[in-house]
């Protein structure tokens, strides 16, 4: 394993790094701002990439791709992560909609989905949370009742959805047998949000105003072919789906690039805390270091041992709230400022708000451990 990069990775992380620069402002943050005015941009660079074969880089080329090798998606993540998300909501379909509508897609849904997603058109959101079924992903409840006509009636709600506000499309789980066991009776639907009977209604948070929503179904029709995978099998999707999106979010990069910066600003601080401040960006450094190997091991061994991603996660997400925390100690009110001049480029409170919820998005850090202790007790891996 070596953190060293190639020529031809060099060369494309200086390629995106000129482009950022190029198209997307250093006031760029993508996530608490109020309008979202922030959202246009993220789609206009997205479009941009696409006209450069660049928003798809490693999906295989019959997909609208380039055909690139993991290591090479996977320094597109890092410098992607690393300033700021500027695909903005549409990393999502990138990352893990497309790959999974590849893996299970029919024929026609995959000309729909993909080639729109390749060309950076559309948002997607994902529709898997509940008031009662978070972490507990199978113990979801939203119905969809199949219809005599062959097609499903759905009703119910989803929770915490990010982008659901601006989303074309929802990637939607449902409980389509009620008398299964808690994986089996799941299907998996695609489903354009414009459809009668979706409501949305956002929720305001320390996230931001735009980026988290409760969604309604109300006897909302879902087409028979728009199942993804097979009518009560979308436990598989799901799992694959997981597998990507735990793996797929290169979060230490941004703490990498900050812990750089910040080592610029703690190595000429003097008074009383200035040497434990520069000992806590030591250590963190070490840490970043530590955080990207095992989210390289899992890159690299994509069918290794099952403790792999739940350790490369939580370790990632305990590392944003570290460095959160030590870039608010050291640029104390500074780090409240959005102002692109200071310290870190302004970055510091969407870091720190958003390192918060790192341990809770996704599948908790409880969870996580609980997978990572079942796996090296047990050694297989298992989903509560």
């Amino acid at each position: 394993m070596t953190f060293e990069d190639t020529p031809e990775i060099a060369a494309l992380r200086e390629r995106v790094r000129a482009l950022i620069g190029d198209h997307v402002s250093p006031e760029f943050l993508r996530t608490f701002v109020a309008s979202a005015e922030w959202q246009e941009t993220a789609n206009e660079f997205c479009r941009r990439l696409a006209s450069e074969r660049l928003l798809t880089y490693a999906w295989p080329e019959e997909y609208g791709g380039g055909g690139a090798t993991i290591w090479e998606q996977t320094s597109l993540r890092e410098e992607f992560w690393a300033h700021h998300e500027p695909r903005g909501a549409q990393y999502m379909g990138v990352n893990w909609v497309g790959p999974t509508i590849m893996r299970f897609g029919t024929p026609a849904q995959q000309r729909l989905h993909l080639a729109a997603i390749a060309s950076g058109e559309v948002v997607w959101c994902q529709g898997f949370s509940e008031p009662e079924a978070g972490s507990d992903l199978s113990s979801l409840k939203l119905s969809a009742v199949k219809q005599d006509d062959g097609t499903f009636l759905a009703n119910g709600q989803k929770i915490w959805t990010s982008y659901a506000g601006f989303a074309d499309w929802c990637f939607l789980t449902t409980r389509t047998d009620g008398t299964a066991r808690k994986r089996a009776g799941i299907t998996v639907f695609l489903v354009p949000m414009d459809r009668k009977g979706i409501s949305v209604r956002p929720i305001d948070s320390i996230m931001g105003p735009n980026h988290l929503n409760e969604v309604f179904f109300s006897d909302v029709v879902l087409e028979p072919d728009e199942v993804l995978g097979t009518v009560n099998r979308g436990w598989d999707v799901i799992e694959l789906v997981l597998k990507h999106e735990r793996a797929g979010v290169a979060r230490y990069a941004r703490s990498d690039r900050m812990l750089t910066d910040l080592w610029q600003v703690v190595q000429s601080a003097c008074g009383p805390g200035a040497s434990e401040l520069r000992g806590g960006v030591a250590r963190a450094l070490v840490k970043a270091r530590i955080a990207r190997l095992l989210a390289y091991r899992v890159v690299g061994e994509p069918g290794g041992t099952p403790p792999q991603p739940s350790a490369a996660r939580i370790a990632t997400t305990l590392l944003d709230q570290e460095v959160a925390e030590l870039a608010m100690a050291t640029l104390g009110a500074d780090s409240l400022d959005a102002n692109p001049e200071l310290p870190l480029g302004g970055a510091v409170e969407d870091a720190w708000r958003y390192a918060t919820t790192a341990t809770i998005a996704g599948g908790t850090i409880e969870i996580q451990r609980l997978l990572l202790s079942r796996s090296l007790t047990a050694g297989t891996p298992s989903e509560p």
